[in-house]
Parts: C-alpha cells; sequence; structure tokens
C-alpha cells in the first residue's frame, strides 16, 4: 500500500526531553555508571590490572604499592575504590584480588536497559546481530531472519499513525548507526510503509 495523505500534526512523534544524568535510571543501571566513572581513575585501572595479573593468589597493599611504585596510601584509597564498586575483594592491609565479575555484571546491567532489550529477547535468533543493544550486522537479504529483524525493529518503532522521515530517522538511531539502510529495509520488507513523495512513513504489515 502506498501512503497518501500527509502526517497529521497530532500523530507525529513528540520529541522527547533529554536526561539529565542520573534522572530515570535504574538502581543497576546507576551502579553500572558509577562502575564505569570510577574506573576513569588512571591509578585504579593500574591497580586492577595489576591485580588481574597477580591472580587468584592476589597482593598485599605493600606489593601493590612496590609493583606499581606509588605512595601506600594511594594505593590503597584505590582498592578500596575497587572493592566498594565490586570489582575487587579485600580489606585493609590483607590480600586484595580482581573480581571481574563485576565488570560483566555492570556490562549486563547497561545491556539491559537498552531500549531494544526487552523486544529482542524474544528473537533469539537475532541477538547475534546485536552488540549492547544495537544493530551491528544485518542478515542476509533472503534469509527467514531479515524479514524477522524487519518484524522486531517494527515493533520496536510502535506507530500509531503517520511520521515524517526526521522521526522516523530519530527512533531508529536509537538502536543503528545505519538509520537509511535500517529504515529501506523496513520499506522492502513492508513492515514499514512510505508515501510517492517519499517523505511519510506510517505502520505497514502487521504480525500473523
Amino acid at each position: 500500500m502506498i501512503l497518501t495523505r500527509p502526517a497529521p500534526r497530532e500523530n507525529r512523534v513528540r520529541a522527547r526531553p533529554r536526561l539529565a544524568y542520573g534522572d530515570g535510571m535504574s538502581a543497576e543501571v546507576a551502579r553500572a555508571a558509577d562502575v564505569l566513572t570510577q574506573l576513569s581513575s588512571d591509578l585504579r585501572l593500574l591497580a586492577l590490572a595489576e591485580l588481574v595479573r597477580c591472580g587468584k593468589d592476589g597482593a598485599s597493599l605493600g606489593e601493590l604499592s612496590y609493583r606499581l611504585d606509588l605512595p601506600l596510601a594511594k594505593v590503597g584509597d584505590a582498592c578500596a575504590r575497587l572493592v566498594a564498586i565490586g570489582v575487587a575483594t579485600g580489606s585493609g592491609n590483607g590480600f586484595y584480588r580482581a573480581r571481574l565479575e563485576g565488570l560483566r555484571e555492570a556490562a549486563a546491567a547497561i545491556d539491559r536497559a537498552q531500549p531494544i532489550a526487552g523486544l529482542l529477547a524474544e528473537y533469539p535468533q537475532l541477538r547475534g546481530n546485536f552488540a549492547h543493544g544495537r544493530l551491528t550486522t544485518m542478515p542476509p537479504t533472503l534469509s527467514d531472519r531479515y524479514d524477522l529483524l524487519g518484524e522486531l525493529l517494527s515493533r520496536f518503532l510502535a506507530l500509531d499513525g503517520l511520521y515524517d522521515e526526521d522521526q522516523i530517522n530519530t527512533r531508529l538511531a536509537e538502536v543503528t548507526d545505519d538509520v537509511a539502510a535500517v529504515r529501506r529495509m523496513l520499506v522492502d520488507t513492508g513492515w514499514l510503509e512510505r508515501d510517492r513523495a517519499g517523505t511519510t512513513y506510517g505502520p505497514g504489515r502487521t504480525r500473523v
């Protein structure tokens, strides 16, 4: 079907307000953000890297201070912060050990917070085409997964009226860097309909 009606203003997607840091974050995402912020310190990264090299035996503060050639107090503060964010274990003058599960937990929390994460869970065949909530590769054009990707992204768009190209692009940019290619794919597979002028878009096929 070819769309011929202009997009009604009342049906257009409204611009979403930009969120300040921390607004709308779940507790686990806020914690993941804190992990990344804390690891932006060169000293903490050096301390964590040294603990990783020490393996399961770990190292004392004195050993770390010697290996890193840094004051004991600075190394102690770095290790205490690593423990606080869950990427190391240890306390006081005892042995410290790297806990890389903390990094994996932070990465998983960020993945779960991506806009398409909930829907992608229903399409396990397409997980390999996404990384951290973003589309990284397109399935082969003639494959079943190509059409399945169109279905997934049409559900993500959740169109309930007519929209201009900029609005479609803004929404798709949340999950892909190649907005134009994905928009064309949606039109080619029938999940998105475009008017003759190529400026207005609306919902296409419906799920069986």
